[in-house]
C-alpha cells in the first residue's frame, strides 16, 4: 500500500515575521527607521507586523507577501492563476473558508484534496482542521489577504442564491471584511497617500474628504482657506475612508457615530501627527484630518513673530512663580501652538509639568499629557483636582470651558502652581469679563491673573511676488490702520504667482496683544467688574490692530489682512 509523503514543515505567520524586517530591509523595501517605527507601533498597539507595514503605507501588501513567501519557501499565487469557477466546496464550510481567508484552488480529485491559498500557510491549527476534514494534508500555498478575501466575496458573498445570502447580518459582516479589504489593496493605499502627499506638499493645515450624492470631494485648508484638490467615486470612497480608520485605529463597522482617532505619518521626509475625526453624512462619512508636523523648531516663541517688547514680557510672565497666564482667541488662531511653545521655553527637566488637553495635539518631553474623556468621568475639572495631588510645578489646561474648570485653575494659582491656559473671547480685556460671566470672583481674577494674551492669525505676503504700493495707496493704507506713514516707507500689496496659487499671500504669521494685570488694571477689575473698557486697558507693545500695523511696516503682511481678523469687540 502506498503512503503518502509527509509534506514539508512550513514556519507559521509568528516564526516568519520574525524574520520579515531583516528580508524587507535587504530587498531594499524597507528603510531601518520606518522598521523601528512599525515595531514602536507594535509594541503599543499589538498586531501582526505583516499587517501594520502594510496598513501603515510603509511597504506595499505584494512585497511583504514576495518576503514571506521568500522565507517559507512556498509560492505565491496571485489572483490570475485563482480558478474561473467557483470550486466544489462541499466538504467545507463556507464560514470556515471566508473566516480563515482559505481559497480552494481546485476540486478535489477522489481523496486527495485540492490545493489551498492563505495567508498563513504553516497554521498548524489550520492544517489540523484540513487534515481532519479530508484525511490527509493539502498542500497550501501563500496568497494576498486582499485578493483571496476580494475572490471568497465574489463566489460566496455577492451571489445572492450562495450561502451568504440567507442571512443579512451576515452579509453586513462580509461587507465590513470587503471593505476592509479594499482598504488593503494597493490602488487605495496610493490614493490616500496622493492625498496626504498633495496636502504636505501644499502645507495644509487640514483634509476634508466630503460624501455628496454624486461623488466625494477632496479639499484642503491652507493658510485659513480651503479650496478642492480631488474628486472620489462614490464607489471607492468608503473603502479610502475605511484605510483612514484603519491608519487611525478607528473602528470601520461603525458608520453611523462620530469617532475621533489620529496616527502618525512621515510623508515627504516630515513626521506627521494626524488628528482624525469622523461625522456621519447623508451620503457618507465626511472625515477632516488635522496635519501637526513634528517640527519642535516650529514650536519656538522666537518664531511666533512676537514684537521684541511683548515677547520680553512673555518670557518674564513664564518665569512667576504662581499665576494665571490666559491665551485668547477664536478657533483656529493658534492659542494651542502658542501654549506648547511656552511650555518649551520652560526648563522641563526641572519642572513637573501636567497638561489636560481635548485632544493631546503635540506629544512632548517632560509633558505628562492626559486626554480627557467625558464619556467616563474623565473631565478638565475632575483631571485638574487629580493634578494638585501631583505635585506639579505648572498645569496646562487645552481648555477653560466652564466655571468649574476655571476655578480650580485660580485656587491651584493661588496655592503655588504657573497655569497656562486658553480662553474663546475675541480680546485680552473679554478674557476677565468671561472668567467674571463664568462664576470667578473678581477678587480671585485679580490675586490669580498675570497675564492675557489675544492672538491672531493673518496671511503673510508672498516673497516670490509682494509688489511696493503706490506712494497714495500707502498713505490710504496706513491711514486705515492708524499711521501715519513717514517718508520714503514702503509698503506692500499682494499680487499673485504660481508659488502662492495666485492668492499673494504664503503661509501665517500671529498678531498679539498681551495685557498684563497690573495695579491700575486690577483696580478696575474690582471697580467695574464686567462693565470693563477697552481705552482704559495698556498692552504691552500695542493691541491686535497696533501689531499688526507694526508687521504691517515690516512689510510682512497687508492693512487688509489686519483689519479682516484684527476686530476688538467681543
Amino acid at each position: 500500500m502506498d503512503t503518502v509523503a509527509e509534506p514539508a514543515v512550513i514556519p507559521d505567520l509568528p516564526q516568519l515575521e520574525a524574520r520579515l524586517g531583516e528580508r524587507l530591509l535587504a530587498d531594499r523595501k524597507l528603510s531601518p527607521p520606518d522598521l523601528d517605527r512599525a515595531q514602536g507601533v507594535q509594541q503599543t498597539m499589538g498586531g501582526r507586523l505583516s499587517q501594520l507595514l502594510v496598513d501603515l503605507g510603509l511597504v506595499s501588501e505584494v512585497d511583504v507577501a514576495q518576503a514571506l513567501a521568500q522565507l517559507a519557501g512556498v509560492p505565491l499565487v496571485r489572483k490570475p492563476d485563482f480558478p474561473a469557477e467557483k470550486p466544489d466546496t462541499v466538504r467545507l464550510n463556507t464560514s470556515f473558508l471566508l473566516a480563515n481567508r482559505l481559497l480552494p484552488l481546485g476540486n478535489a480529485d477522489g481523496d486527495t484534496p485540492p490545493d489551498f491559498a492563505a495567508t498563513d500557510p504553516g497554521s498548524q491549527r489550520l492544517r489540523d482542521a484540513l487534515r481532519l476534514v479530508y484525511g490527509q494534508e493539502p498542500r497550501i500555498v501563500l496568497g494576498l489577504g486582499s485578493e483571496i478575501a476580494e475572490q471568497l466575496d465574489d463566489w460566496f458573498v455577492r451571489d445572492s442564491e450562495g450561502e451568504a445570502g440567507t442571512d443579512g447580518g451576515y452579509e453586513a459582516t462580509e461587507f465590513i471584511e470587503h471593505l476592509r479589504d479594499m482598504a488593503s489593496e494597493a490602488p487605495i493605499i496610493q490614493r490616500v497617500n496622493q492625498i496626504m502627499s498633495q496636502a504636505v506638499s501644499a502645507q495644509a493645515s487640514d483634509i476634508h474628504i466630503e460624501s455628496y450624492e454624486d461623488k466625494s470631494i477632496v479639499r484642503i485648508r491652507v493658510d485659513g482657506q480651503i479650496f478642492p484638490i480631488d474628486e472620489i467615486d462614490n464607489k471607492d470612497a468608503p473603502a479610502v475612508v475605511s484605510r483612514i480608520k484603519i491608519l487611525s485605529q478607528l473602528d470601520i463597522a461603525e458608520r453611523r457615530l462620530p469617532q475621533d482617532g489620529r496616527t502618525r505619518l512621515r510623508v515627504h521626509g516630515k513626521e506627521l501627527d494626524v488628528r482624525v475625526s469622523t461625522v456621519p453624512t447623508m451620503f457618507g462619512e465626511s472625515v477632516v484630518m488635522r496635519l501637526l508636523e513634528k517640527n519642535l523648531d516650529l514650536l519656538s516663541l522666537d518664531r511666533l513673530h512676537f514684537t521684541p517688547p511683548t515677547l520680553a514680557a512673555m518670557r518674564e510672565l513664564l518665569n512667576v512663580p504662581h499665576g494665571v497666564l490666559l491665551v485668547t482667541g477664536p478657533t483656529g488662531s493658534g492659542k494651542s501652538t502658542t501654549l506648547y511653545a511656552s511650555l518649551l521655553s520652560l526648563e522641563g527637566k526641572a519642572l513637573k509639568i501636567l497638561t489636560v488637553e481635548d485632544p493631546v495635539e503635540y506629544r512632548l518631553q517632560w509633558l505628562n499629557q492626559v486626554q480627557v474623556q467625558p464619556q467616563i468621568g474623565l473631565t478638565f475639572a475632575h483631571v485638574l483636582r487629580s493634578f494638585l495631588r501631583q505635585d506639579p510645578d505648572v498645569i496646562m489646561i487645552g481648555e477653560m470651558r466652564d466655571g468649574e474648570t476655571a476655578n480650580i485653575a485660580v485656587q491651584a494659582a493661588l496655592t503655588g502652581h504657573l497655569v497656562l491656559s486658553t480662553l474663546h473671547t475675541n480680546s485680552a480685556l473679554g478674557a476677565i469679563v468671561r472668567l467674571i460671566n463664568m462664576g470667578v470672583e473678581p477678587y480671585l481674577i485679580t490675586a490669580a491673573v498675570v497675564g492675557v494674551l489675544a492672538q491672531r492669525l493673518v496671511r503673510k505676503l508672498c516673497d516670490d511676488c509682494k509688489a511696493p504700493m503706490a506712494p497714495e495707496q500707502a498713505r490710504l493704507a496706513a491711514q486705515s490702520l492708524g499711521l501715519q506713514l513717514d517718508e520714503g516707507r514702503t509698503l506692500y500689496h499682494a499680487v499673485g504667482c504660481p508659488a502662492c496659487r495666485n492668492t499673494g499671500y504664503r503661509g501665517r504669521l500671529a498678531i498679539h496683544e498681551l495685557l498684563l494685570l497690573t495695579d491700575d488694571v486690577k483696580r478696575m477689575v474690582l471697580e467695574r467688574g464686567s462693565a470693563l473698557s477697552r481705552e482704559q486697558a495698556r498692552y504691552v507693545g500695542g493691541n491686535l490692530l497696533q501689531d499688526g500695523a507694526t508687521k504691517v511696516l515690516e512689510g510682512l503682511t497687508t492693512a487688509e489682512e489686519v483689519l479682516r481678523v484684527a476686530r476688538q469687540d467681543d
